[in-house]
């Protein structure tokens, strides 16, 4: 897969990532998220989450999160970035916040992918 960003940390992240799907498809399939143009990386809300989330789940995003809405789950959510409104509104909720570069310590078939 040609790696398409110019920022150097996450041309490093998506490449590790592609190495790492090798065995696991998940990997592949975040990386190949991360790696689409700006304008169209992927977004998705908090009331997104609490919709298809469930309790005590991992989630990765591979794009941002953003705080609109409300989530009552106590969820596990790796993202790109995160609002300020959404990371306080997941801590409130009991859930964690992770970067991407955290998740791939997490176990694969644990995962699951929203974009």
């Amino acid at each position: 897969m040609k790696v398409r960003d110019k920022n150097p940390l996450l041309k490093k992240e998506i490449e590790s990532l592609s190495k790492a799907g090798i065995d696991t498809p998940v990997w592949k399939a975040v990386a190949k998220g991360l790696n689409r143009p700006r304008r169209r990386r992927y977004e998705v809300n908090l009331s997104r989450l609490e919709k298809f989330a469930k309790q005590n789940d991992t989630i990765i995003v591979p794009g941002i999160v953003l705080g609109e809405g409300e989530i009552t789950k106590h969820v596990t959510v790796a993202a790109l970035k995160f609002s300020s409104e959404a990371r306080k509104k997941i801590e409130k909720a009991g859930g964690k916040c992770l970067a991407i570069e955290q998740a791939s310590e997490l176990e694969p078939s644990k995962i699951r992918i929203m974009g």
